[in-house]
Protein backbone atom coordinates (compact mmCIF):
# COMPACT_ATOMS: atom_id res chain seq x y z
CA UNK A 1 0.00 0.00 0.00
CA UNK A 2 1.40 3.33 -0.80
CA UNK A 3 1.96 5.84 2.00
CA UNK A 4 -0.10 8.64 0.00
CA UNK A 5 -3.02 10.05 1.46
CA UNK A 6 -5.66 10.28 -1.43
CA UNK A 7 -7.12 13.18 -0.25
CA UNK A 8 -4.31 15.45 0.70
CA UNK A 9 -1.48 14.05 -0.40
CA UNK A 10 0.44 13.57 2.49
CA UNK A 11 3.32 11.52 2.51
CA UNK A 12 6.50 10.44 3.94
CA UNK A 13 9.03 13.07 5.44
CA UNK A 14 12.53 12.49 5.84
CA UNK A 15 15.37 14.16 8.63
CA UNK A 16 17.37 13.52 10.94
CA UNK A 17 18.05 11.54 14.23
CA UNK A 18 19.58 13.53 16.67
CA UNK A 19 21.75 11.92 19.21
CA UNK A 20 23.23 12.97 22.64
CA UNK A 21 26.68 13.50 21.37
CA UNK A 22 25.53 15.34 18.08
CA UNK A 23 25.25 12.58 15.72
CA UNK A 24 22.78 11.97 13.06
CA UNK A 25 21.33 9.70 11.22
CA UNK A 26 18.95 9.73 8.60
CA UNK A 27 15.21 8.55 9.47
CA UNK A 28 11.67 9.04 7.92
CA UNK A 29 8.00 9.48 9.32
CA UNK A 30 5.25 7.66 7.76
CA UNK A 31 1.47 9.24 8.52
CA UNK A 32 -1.06 6.73 9.71
CA UNK A 33 -2.43 5.80 6.01
CA UNK A 34 -5.78 3.42 6.21
CA UNK A 35 -7.63 2.02 3.45
CA UNK A 36 -11.66 3.35 3.69
CA UNK A 37 -14.50 2.57 1.70
CA UNK A 38 -15.72 6.05 0.89
CA UNK A 39 -17.89 7.52 -1.38
CA UNK A 40 -16.99 9.26 -4.46
CA UNK A 41 -18.42 10.65 -6.85
CA UNK A 42 -22.11 8.79 -5.85
CA UNK A 43 -19.81 5.44 -6.23
CA UNK A 44 -17.99 3.34 -3.07
CA UNK A 45 -14.69 2.82 -3.63
CA UNK A 46 -11.67 2.02 -1.13
CA UNK A 47 -8.97 5.05 -1.29
CA UNK A 48 -5.92 5.74 1.03
CA UNK A 49 -6.77 7.81 3.82
CA UNK A 50 -4.53 9.56 6.71
CA UNK A 51 -5.83 10.06 9.98
CA UNK A 52 -6.47 13.09 9.85
CA UNK A 53 -8.77 13.34 6.70
CA UNK A 54 -11.12 10.49 8.28
CA UNK A 55 -11.85 12.95 11.32
CA UNK A 56 -12.68 15.65 9.23
CA UNK A 57 -16.34 14.51 7.91
CA UNK A 58 -16.94 17.45 5.12
CA UNK A 59 -13.71 15.63 2.96
CA UNK A 60 -15.08 11.85 3.59
CA UNK A 61 -18.02 10.18 3.50
CA UNK A 62 -17.91 6.81 4.64
CA UNK A 63 -19.71 3.62 3.02
CA UNK A 64 -21.68 1.51 5.70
Amino acid sequence: MSNVCDICGKGEMAGMNVSHSHLKTKRKWKPNIQRVHAVVDGEVKSINVCTRCMRTNNKVQRAN
